[in-house]
């Protein structure tokens, strides 16, 4: 048990390097369904509040209806404020359950890399939106983010939101993924645990088959 669990530790490990460097480098493409499922929510639960999102790379740049302090510069009647928020400081949860998912060597694994990174897109998205609320609430000027209309509860909901989505839900919720994912595999490990002899699915269908 504890030579197979420092195995696959070591697996994840190893892993790990090259799984980052990917999503590093993959960072615009996939991040572009964050930014669309971003604007779609902030337009549906915010009405004009985002005129439209610009993506560079893994940034994303919210185009709002809020107006700057009025100042001295010429066209300063026609400038907005824009938020940025960067898809990476939410998505990192990513390859750590792409490393995960490898390390176990369990069957389909296109299959789980495609369901994890779908499934995670609603949390990483939810990061992306209480980070662009927060900048615009909580740290715009007082001048900028009075325009939100948005009441002191409201600023301890974006707190709490944002603190959430960047601290826990990076981490958790990709382990929770791989584990509902591989629910056999842990289910194997537990066995050793117990002294058993952990069954692969081969073996298991060749027993039935008698």
């Amino acid at each position: 048990m504890r030579a197979s669990l420092a195995r696959f530790i070591l697996r994840v490990a190893a892993w790990l390097p090259l799984t980052f460097a990917i999503w590093y480098l993959a960072a615009p493409l996939l991040a572009w369904p964050v930014a669309l499922l971003a604007e779609l929510f902030m337009k549906s639960a915010f009405g004009d509040l985002i005129r439209g999102v610009e993506q560079s790379g893994a940034l994303l740049t919210f185009i709002t209806s809020l107006k700057p302090a009025q100042g001295t510069l010429p066209g300063a009647a026609r400038a907005v404020v824009s938020a940025e928020s960067n898809v990476l400081l939410f998505s990192f949860g990513f390859p750590m359950l792409a490393a995960l998912i490898l390390a176990a060597r369990e069957p389909h694994l296109v299959r789980h890399l495609l369901v994890g990174y779908f499934v995670l897109l609603p949390f990483q998205t939810w990061g992306v939106v209480v980070d662009v609320l927060k900048n615009v609430v909580i740290l715009a000027p007082p001048a900028i983010s009075a325009q939100t209309g948005f009441d002191s509860w409201q600023r301890e909901v974006i707190v709490f939101a944002y603190q959430f989505g960047s601290l826990i839900l990076p981490t958790v919720a990709p382990a929770i993924v791989w584990v509902l994912m591989h629910r056999r595999f842990l289910e194997n490990f537990a066995t050793q645990a117990r002294g058993g002899t952990a069954q692969t699915p081969s073996a298991t269908g060749a027993e039935h088959s008698r």
